[in-house]
């Protein structure tokens, strides 16, 4: 029964990024774009084999970023060619049995489906070739040497090529040895090869929308934005049900999302226990944290998951403010959820469980009157994405809650009465949280939008 190979080119220098690193090493959503490229390919049950080609100066970071999330299906890190042709016929080579299908993957594009992969290697099973492509939604011209349209083809019929493109390896092995000996081919896709030597009808499996490649700055923020939806399609729909037995600690949960989030995790049957000042457990204290964090322990001898939701915001001028009251609203956002970090992590390193924290919609900009609380929930993105590194090894996951503005009693206090239409339900941001801590995602900042 023949394999199926999947080759990721990797070996560009990404200059158009203007990066400090080749843009597949880029980190986005807490992870390197070819981390998120390379695990749909491991996801995906058909996938046999991956041979990943990066330039050679880089083939040590590949190594290290491979044995750290313990790829099961990468079997060769190899060091790339001058042109994108030569990568791909460097992974090629490796492929010895001439039956085998392959797919040929552009690292730096991250949002690759697994219908698309799996739709290719049905395709290639009856055709030897495939193209992913999307119809073009700008019209097409044609220009020439004096930048002068000298064709507008009929846009119906004009498709944007994506990746993968997929093969039977004999056959893309023999258009590359055709070419070898052909002067005047010039490749734009592999596909060209096949098409040009006639060796096969190349079948076009529908791409999507969200295939971009990253090529230049401006792509690395949508690429960001489109990791926001990611995350959470990954959470919607899963079942609350797996949360019974299981122990969960909450802080800040005396009011609020906390309190909901208690409340339907109570439903589902988990063993919940909620800390607050109302019961004398102020984060802001890392030896009070780690106490009630023992108590629990003592009780039920395992703790699956923490969820901190403690905040406090004070607004002002910054010259107006008290630094005590400057220092404690610190140390309750940003401290203590670092308390809750260390405290908690001996206990969920047992049980491979999770923490969620939780940032605001206001990390991405400060914002006057509230500078501190808006930098100290940009402090708790960094945290995350940083400890999620960390924390790989153990198999403990840590997240970070981006509600928008969602009706709770703090926002009340500090903006009054808002039209209740413009609020987030703060059901709907514990019924994510807790799908959140059941997602397996780690080092994500997870958005939960208003409905429309």
């Amino acid at each position: 029964m023949s394999k199926v190979h999947a080759i990721i080119l990797a070996a560009g220098e990404g200059k158009r990024a203007r990066c400090d690193l080749p843009k597949q090493f880029i980190k986005i959503a807490g992870k390197t774009i070819i981390e998120h490229t390379i695990e749909v390919f491991e996801r995906v049950r058909k996938i046999n084999n991956i041979i990943v080609v990066v330039p050679a100066m880089y083939k040590t970071l590949m190594e290290e970023i491979v044995l750290k999330n313990n790829y099961k299906k990468v079997s060769k890190i190899l060091a790339g060619g001058q042109t994108r042709q030569e990568s791909c016929f460097i992974g090629l080579e490796v492929i010895k049995d001439n039956n085998d299908i392959v797919l040929i993957h552009d690292a730096v594009r991250p949002f690759l489906s697994e219908r698309i992969i799996n739709q290719s290697i049905s395709a290639i099973k009856k055709y030897d070739a495939v193209d992913v492509a999307i119809p073009s939604t700008d019209a097409i011209i044609r220009v020439n040497s004096r930048q002068i349209i000298d064709d507008v083809p009929v846009k119906k019929y004009m498709f944007r090529g994506q990746t993968p493109e997929g093969f039977r390896v004999g056959i893309i092995k023999k258009a590359y040895h055709l070419a070898n000996k052909d002067k005047n081919v010039q490749i734009t896709a592999f596909c060209d090869l096949v098409i040009k030597y006639n060796l096969a009808k190349v079948h076009v499996v529908r791409g999507e929308m969200s295939g971009i490649k990253i090529t230049y700055p401006e792509d690395v923020l949508l690429a960001e934005s489109l990791f926001k939806v990611k995350n959470m399609d990954a959470c919607e729909n899963i079942p609350l049900s797996a949360l019974s037995g299981k122990v969960i600690v909450v802080f800040g949960a005396s009011r609020g999302v906390s309190q909901h989030i208690v409340d339907m995790a109570n439903e589902y049957n988990a063993k919940t226990y909620g800390f607050s000042r109302a019961n004398n457990v102020d984060i802001s204290s890392y030896k009070v944290v780690k106490k009630a964090l023992q108590s629990v322990y003592q009780k039920e001898k395992r703790i699956d998951y923490i969820v901190n939701t403690a905040a406090i915001l004070r607004t002002g001028k910054i010259e107006s403010r008290d630094i005590e009251d400057i220092v404690y609203e610190i140390n309750t956002n940003y401290t203590g959820s670092v308390h809750v970090l260390k405290a908690g992590i001996e206990y969920l390193k047992q049980t491979k469980g999770s923490i969620l924290l939780f940032t605001s919609s206001s990390y991405t900009r400060g914002r006057a009157l509230y500078s501190i609380y808006s930098s100290t929930k940009a402090a708790i993105v960094n945290l995350v994405q940083g400890i999620a590194e960390e924390l790989l090894p153990y198999n403990v996951t840590v997240n970070a809650m981006n509600p928008e503005r969602t009706a709770t009693p703090m926002r009340r206090e500090n903006f009054g009465d808002e039209p209740s239409e413009s609020l987030l339900d703060p059901r709907k941001v514990a019924l994510v949280s807790l799908q959140t801590l059941l997602s397996g995602l780690t080092g994500q900042v997870i958005y939960v939008m208003k409905d429309d």
